[in-house]
């Protein structure tokens, strides 16, 4: 039997008149990485903000490993194994690669004051491990406000990883990336594969096809089409809603 990480039940949210988030049922199994397509204004990065409280939904449910999380405060939600990386990274500019790592390990208050200590031989040792996973070990010493747009956003999930969450939320990760960059993104999340769940939010349909195991497609704040990579392309429903009359492999 499947277990699930995350689940939604008829989620919707209401801005005024505006339906942004209309029913939308989706179900993601434990280890799986799933991504979300759809036009601007389909509703992705709602969808997002309401599976992690940073919006309060109108009706429906969202249930992290069967457990009921609606319109819980965003820090309990994140408490409950959620982590979120926006499209904006956010990473301490005076500190050292290794050490914003270190303090995405610390989970007491005071977490500088608690670095003057040092970590424990099993968090260092995950230190190490995330920097490799995220490609940044030769730049471990390095001032994290010298590195280039894509290793500040691989730091940032790296510090994501450190919190050792159960369900990962990506919005637009590669954005602004060379396509360098975004190579090398996908190979990281790719190598993410099982140890975390993913709930990706892309537009950029190259990247796509380097990572998706399955597809949800949302078009108007609903759910349009789900399916593998070939199932969507081939979907014309998708094409039409989507694309118009580009065909989804000139994306």
């Amino acid at each position: 039997m499947t277990t699930l990480a995350l689940e939604t039940e008829g989620l919707s949210v209401s801005f005024g008149r505006f339906r942004a988030v209309d029913g939308v049922s989706i179900q993601v199994a434990q280890g799986e990485l799933r991504v979300l397509l759809g036009a601007n204004g389909a509703g992705k990065t709602t969808l997002m903000d309401l599976i992690s409280g940073r919006t309060r939904s109108t009706a429906g449910r969202v249930l992290l490993e069967g457990r009921d999380v609606t319109n819980q405060r965003e820090y309990r939600i994140a408490r409950a194994g959620l982590g979120r990386k926006f499209q904006i990274p956010s990473v301490f500019g005076g500190l050292s690669v290794r050490q914003n790592l270190e303090v995405s390990l610390v989970r007491h208050p005071g977490v500088f004051a608690n670095l003057r200590f040092g970590l424990g031989t099993t968090d260092r040792q995950r230190v190490s491990e995330i920097l490799h996973l995220v490609g940044l070990a030769d730049l471990a010493t390095a001032d994290a406000a010298t590195l280039s747009h894509g290793q500040t956003q691989w730091l940032e999930l790296g510090m994501l990883m450190g919190q050792s969450p159960k369900v990962i939320l990506l919005d637009e990760p590669t954005a602004g990336m060379t396509q360098a960059e975004t190579a090398k993104t996908a190979e990281i999340i790719n190598g993410l594969r099982g140890r975390h769940t993913l709930l990706v939010v892309e537009h950029d349909m190259a990247f796509v096809r380097e990572i998706a195991e399955r597809i949800t497609v949302l078009h108007l704040g609903k759910v349009l089409a789900e399916g593998s990579v070939a199932e969507i392309e081939a979907n014309a429903a998708v094409k039409a809603a989507y694309l118009g009359t580009q065909e989804i492999s000139e994306c």
